[in-house]
């Protein structure tokens, strides 16, 4: 698991570029060079991490995957929040913010007056995701249902993916009842959120992406410069820090996730990994076949075939 895949194989690498017209052979043998130096990159990351870390890193230019240990389980903190994001649902409907629905790590919500507003469904979404607010998103996880919500995650293929119990229950988790993914279910479910593969219509799709792109703080954020858009939602508890992550590189888009445990900070690997692959990602965009960079602008006319 620990080298990259090339799962559509040196065929769809050719088809990538194929309006430049290189050699496959000198084209194909100078992106391997530096797909292997990312792959090299990453495993060292991991390595040099005390505790764990799975990394997973999907090319969506070319379906080309990087990943060390994807496959582990780790506790996800509030990056289990996306799955929730994703249950179809979010309409008008208002629910009130009284004592009774109130949670602890929670930020304004915490101190509005009890019965003194009420919010919809999407409101609490984006208080959810921009805030990590734990009320918000126990309100959502009563109001559409656990059982849902992980069947929808099944649904996209991400079937290590659980939301096993509500924000903020420290008696759950020592119980061993926690919220769990893989960073490879977690890239697939971002994946699916890039392509629009989700049960709803484009627009709700675009306003998920929306959400989750609403400028927030984070290490995946640190490494990456504010005009280059990132959809994301951070976790983190002791011991414990992922991330799951769509970065919107110009010409070349990729997705990220991370996650860490059993270490102290976790959150540097999250960085250390989220610069590597912008570093890699940055230097294809805008490429010529023989690594030269031409204007995007004039790069798509040549790939539409307009002079």
């Amino acid at each position: 698991m620990r080298r990259f895949r090339h799962l559509l194989g040196t065929c769809t690498m050719a088809l990538a570029m194929a309006s430049f017209a290189a050699p496959a052979s000198s084209q194909e043998a100078h992106l391997e060079i530096i797909g292997t130096k990312f792959q090299g990159s990453l495993e060292h990351i991991v390595d040099a991490y005390e505790g764990v870390a799975g990394i997973h890193v999907l090319d969506l230019t070319t379906g080309e995957r990087f990943v060390v240990q994807d496959d582990l389980a780790f506790p996800q903190a509030s990056a289990i929040k996306i799955p929730i994001l994703l249950e179809p649902g979010f309409l008008a409907k208002r629910i009130e913010m009284t004592d009774e629905v109130r949670t602890a790590g929670s930020g304004v919500l915490q101190v509005l007056t009890d019965g003194g507003s009420a919010l919809s469904l999407e409101d609490y979404a984006i208080y959810m995701i921009l805030h990590s607010d734990n009320t918000a998103t126990n309100v959502l996880i009563d109001e559409l249902g656990m059982p849902a919500i992980n069947a929808l995650s099944a649904s996209l293929g991400a079937a290590e993916t659980k939301l096993q119990r509500k924000m903020i229950q420290p008696e759950e988790s020592a119980r061993g009842n926690e919220n769990l993914s893989t960073p490879r279910d977690a890239a697939l479910i971002m994946e699916k959120i890039a392509d629009c593969d989700l049960p709803m219509g484009e627009a709700a799709c675009a306003r998920v992406r929306e959400i989750l792109e609403i400028y927030k703080s984070g290490p995946i954020r640190t490494p990456i410069p504010r005009s280059v858009p990132v959809a994301f939602k951070p976790g983190g508890i002791t011991g414990v820090a992922t991330v799951w992550g769509l970065v919107d590189v110009p010409d070349r888009p990729y997705v990220i996730s991370v996650m860490a445990n059993y270490g102290g900070n976790g959150g540097a690997v999250v960085e250390a990994a989220s610069a590597a692959a912008y570093d890699y990602f940055s230097r294809l965009s805008g490429i010529t076949e023989y690594g030269t960079r031409v204007p995007l602008a004039v790069k798509r006319r040549v790939r539409g075939g307009i002079q």
